[in-house]
């Protein structure tokens, strides 16, 4: 029975792809008319408006007759459902098995790296994990740039170079008697 629920996901998520595809870029009444209006979607709500009636020759308009399969609804593409996680006690009521973690975007990177430790434990999949450098790994890795630095003795002195010297602008009078 666990098979079947995992195979029906996937069968639902090709559904939605399948159905995304054939559904039309839905644009806001006349936005095709005029530069002002932007072409994100608003509902028409004229007493004429010909979208709203659904006149031939007219755009679509956003209906539930486009809406994928229902078992795919709020699912990642991936095919778990999306929990999102502030701290480590609820990574450890996550189900690896159909969903997976998001951490928030407020959580530091120390409860970050905590979070991500205790998934990887747990075998839970993390949507937005990004690699982590633990505080001890970046003391150790300080000491190292230090040996690279070369040290006062070993730097060449630098030669320092003159600017030329600005020269004000001559008035009219100046270029003239110059002329002359």
């Amino acid at each position: 029975m666990a098979e079947r629920k995992a195979a029906l996901p996937r069968k639902a998520l090709k559904a939605r792809k399948r159905a995304k595809n054939k559904k039309p870029a839905f644009v806001r009444p006349e936005s095709w008319r005029y530069t002002k209006m932007s072409k994100s979607w608003r509902r028409p709500r004229g007493l004429d408006n010909k979208m709203r009636r659904k006149i031939k020759g007219w755009p679509p308009t956003v209906s539930t007759g486009y809406k994928g399969p229902k078992a795919a609804r709020g699912l990642h593409p991936s095919g778990y459902k999306e929990v999102i996680v502030h701290n480590v006690k609820e990574i450890s009521e996550i189900d690896p098995k159909t969903q997976a973690a998001r951490i928030a975007h407020t959580v530091g990177k120390k409860k970050r790296a905590q979070i991500i430790t205790e998934a990887r434990k747990n075998k839970i999949v993390i949507l937005n994990a990004k690699e982590v450098k633990e505080p001890a790994e970046e003391k150790e890795a300080k000491p190292e740039e230090a040996e690279e630095k070369p040290t006062e003795k070993q730097k060449k002195p630098v030669e320092k170079k003159e600017k030329p010297k600005r020269t004000r602008k001559k008035t009219k009078t100046e270029e003239g008697a110059e002329k002359q």
